[in-house]
């Protein structure tokens, strides 16, 4: 906005605030309205669920790599427009999602989407606190922070609940009323106070380099099992691919006049320690985010609305915590707060660990509530941390890169995710095959029961198989409990530090 002109007021400033809220509201429900819904996805394209899981790798690792063009984007054609455009643009896409006949055409289009995603919710952010008077920027934030947490405890509810009574194009045909409804709001009220434009050079050859390293990583990972890994030719390559352009990417990064990741605030030790955990942090919550519904619909027979319905108590907590952080960050050292948080994630990873096939729904919700409660204390305490020392005209920056790391673990997760999951199957099915023969007692009592040895080999294989998966659920909690726990020791390496001066804690999850 040019500096003449006032804050919005009354009913007008509400109505903004509606409006982009449903921006913010429709991009991170995204993020999660699908993961139910994945299943059904694969079952309708007749691929296998971990090619389906591509639908969500291909989405949040092209939100990343857009992430660090957001500044150069906004500053070239203006904040409002960029919004607009991308808000609209996001929800036809939506719209084209929807009407994907394939694989390849729904992932292209999820690269589309998160490329259009990336600068929105910085922007979100931005017109807010352009728009709001000075003395309520407390409470846009809020508001803000507010719509974000809300948004990941209705996705499993809404995924769920679309999937099993419409079809899975409506978790992407949602996006297209709500984006509409967005961009008709801002449009209306923020056409006449665009912000001030400058052309600034951009670094295209940064781009290209991490563009190609990014998606040549992405790639190995999402295809490492079904290719074998490293026994394949295609594997390979896009490991000295990935290496090769990465390298050279933070070569030229660290010489490059305009970069477009400025990899020198890593030299700031709070800035390099808060970024490692948020982004392991969050690769290790979303992986089981993504796990979870799976192993629920896939083997435990659960329809996508029941797996909604135990994924969604995740949220509920965090709602409630989160309007205490401000509160709780000017009384409570950053890294005891942190050290809550994983500590917490860590308890409740290993409670999970202890589940067995007769597992209830109240069993399943109760620690996903509990582990909800203990978000707030993730992400708000570790972006303040990170951007604590740094002088105010870097924070913008530092914002971008830690949010871009973030999504990108967001993506390598869920690959990294599904890959052990099903390795750790494989295992425990070999050996519960071992044990388990056609003249074991349950072959017997099968036999008793009227099946013939078909139907008693066939009934035997699935209970191991399910055995087997329950078992290697086990296993992948037992590991992020693992990491959860080692993260708390890399937290200490931070400087104690008081919330650093004009940084937003950006919750966006």
């Amino acid at each position: 906005m040019t500096g003449n002109q006032a804050p919005i007021t009354g009913f007008s400033l509400i109505l903004l605030t509606v409006g982009v809220s449903l921006a913010v509201f429709m991009n991170i429900l995204d993020t999660s309205i699908a993961n139910v819904a994945i299943p059904t996805i694969a079952g309708d394209l007749a691929i296998s669920p971990n090619q389906g899981t591509w639908v969500i790798t291909s989405f949040t690792v092209s939100l990343a790599i857009s992430l660090p063009l957001s500044g150069w984007m906004a500053r070239r054609f203006g904040e409002v427009k960029l919004f607009l455009w991308t808000t609209g643009l996001f929800a036809l896409l939506s719209l084209a999602c929807g009407l994907a006949p394939n694989l390849a055409s729904l992932v292209l289009l999820r690269v589309l989407q998160g490329a259009v995603a990336g600068p929105m919710i910085p922007l979100s952010q931005s017109l807010l606190m352009h728009n709001y008077p000075p003395e309520k920027h407390g409470t846009a934030l809020s508001i803000w922070s507010m719509t974000a947490v809300v948004a990941p405890v209705l996705g499993p509810l809404l995924g769920g609940w679309i999937t099993d009574n419409y079809s899975w194009p409506w978790v992407f045909y949602i996006n297209v009323p709500i984006g509409v409804v967005s961009v008709w709001i801002t449009w209306r009220l923020l056409r006449g106070r665009e912000t001030e434009t400058e052309r600034r050079p951009i670094d295209r050859v940064g781009l290209g380099l991490l563009a190609i390293g990014v998606a040549s990583l992405q790639i190995l990972l999402d295809k490492g099992n079904e290719l074998d890994w490293f026994s394949s030719t295609t594997i390979q390559v896009l490991a000295v691919v990935s290496v090769v352009f990465l390298a050279f990417f933070v070569a030229w990064e660290l010489t490059e006049q305009h970069p477009i990741v400025d990899l020198t605030l890593f030299r700031q030790r709070n800035m390099t320690v808060g970024t490692l955990a948020i982004t392991l942090g969050y690769l290790t919550y979303f992986a089981n985010v993504v796990v979870f519904p799976l192993w629920l619909q896939t083997e435990m027979g659960y329809t996508a609305t029941e797996a909604g319905i135990a994924s969604a108590p995740i949220g509920v907590l965090a709602v409630v915590v989160a309007p205490c952080m401000g509160w709780l960050m000017k009384r409570v050292d950053l890294r005891v707060l942190v050290t809550v948080s994983f500590a917490t994630f860590a308890a409740v990873s290993l409670w999970n660990a202890r589940f067995t096939t007769d597992v209830t729904v109240g069993q399943l919700m109760l620690p996903r509530l509990v582990f909800g409660a203990a978000m707030p204390l993730f992400f708000v305490p570790l972006m303040t941390m990170a951007f604590s020392g740094l002088p105010p005209q870097r924070v913008a920056g530092a914002s971008g890169l830690l949010n871009f790391l973030r999504m990108l673990g967001a993506g390598f997760g869920t690959s990294l995710g599904i890959s052990l999951w099903d390795r750790r199957e494989a295992l425990h099915d070999a050996r519960l095959s071992e044990v388990v023969s056609l003249d074991h007692g349950q072959f017997a009592a099968l036999h008793a029961l009227g099946a013939n040895a078909t139907q008693s080999a066939a009934e035997l294989a699935q209970a191991v198989q399910r055995q087997a998966f329950m078992q290697a659920t086990d296993d992948f909690a037992w590991l992020t409990g693992g990491i959860y726990l080692a993260l708390i020791a890399v937290i200490w390496l931070a400087r104690r530090n008081a919330p650093a001066a004009g940084a937003v804690a950006d919750a966006g999850h």
